[in-house]
């Protein structure tokens, strides 16, 4: 705070600097130019020249001033939608700014993510989450089932020889894992695992929310990343992807995951619970359905 009054103060004087400046030399200047434009409209070469120079910073100026009532436009229209920010690359200063707001968004309240093995978002080191988690009230979190055919299906599409099924499996038991230790340190923790293939990498942090499109055959850290926020009117898209979220966490085919005993609970649209199923022996009893379809 005591840096920002001090940049404030400091450019109102600099201006009032330039303003006591320019009004000292703006005599001379005139006198300047007067006499240069004596010799100047006697020569005609040096008044073509001089006519040319003002025609291009006249096209110059009028060019900026389209240019810039279009960005108006577009920087209106963006926030109306709730576009705050737009990252097409993993810069250093924009990795910096994103974890500051995301750390001042995330203390206290409940954060909302949907991903597809979490381990980037969760267990890396380097993670979008790995501080924030420490600070949250609670989490939602909805997952990549590991054993659901169309991860099976997607994970063997994209044929990487160290993006493998194993590896992804593994990459789930771990943040798994992370959230068990979470919720036993007392924050409400919830996971739900979603069966089919990821779309967007999402997450919300109180009126903020962080956007990332899955593509199936490109890293998830090289796609662009989206920045809305919540504004007053409810039409921008930070509606729109929040109801996605409570759509998708409400839908009664993705079970949710007791952290107590490894078990899926199903429940119907009333919150009553309906079957219980062990993610392990779940996972067996699917992977070998996926093996005969195939065959």
């Amino acid at each position: 705070m005591f840096l920002r009054d001090a940049a404030g103060s400091f450019y109102n004087i600099v201006v009032v600097a330039l303003s006591a400046g320019i009004a000292l030399l703006l005599p001379s200047g005139a006198r300047q130019f007067l006499a240069l434009w004596s010799r100047v409209e006697h020569d005609k070469l040096s008044l073509i020249i001089v006519e040319m120079i003002v025609a291009v910073l006249l096209i110059g100026c009028f060019s900026y001033i389209r240019r810039s009532m279009r960005d108006r436009v577009l920087a209106t229209a963006a926030a109306g939608a709730g576009l705050v920010s737009f990252f097409p690359r993993r810069a250093r200063r924009a990795q910096r700014h994103i974890q500051r707001l995301k750390e001042e968004q995330g203390t206290g309240r409940t954060i909302m993510v949907i991903g597809s093995s979490g381990y980037s978002t969760f267990v890396d080191q380097v993670g979008d989450l790995s501080s924030v988690l420490d600070k949250c009230l609670g989490a939602k979190i909805l997952l990549v089932n590991p054993y659901s055919q169309e991860a099976i299906a997607r994970i063997e599409a994209i044929a990487h020889p160290e993006y493998t099924l194993a590896a992804f499996r593994e990459e789930v038991r771990q943040s798994i894992s992370l959230l068990k230790r979470l919720k036993a340190m007392g924050k409400a923790v919830k996971l739900k695992l979603y069966a089919d293939s990821p779309l967007v990498k999402m997450l919300i942090l109180g009126d903020y929310l962080w956007l990332q499109h899955y593509h199936a055959g490109l890293d998830i850290r090289s796609m662009p990343e989206y920045v809305l926020r919540h504004n007053r009117q409810d039409h921008g898209f930070y509606t729109l992807y929040a109801h996605y979220f409570e759509q998708r966490w409400e839908n009664t085919d993705f079970p949710e995951y007791d952290f107590d005993t490894d078990e899926l609970v199903y429940r119907n649209r009333a919150g009553s619970e309906t079957r219980r199923e062990r993610f392990e022996n779940e996972a067996v009893e699917e992977a070998g359905t996926y093996a005969e379809a195939v065959r």
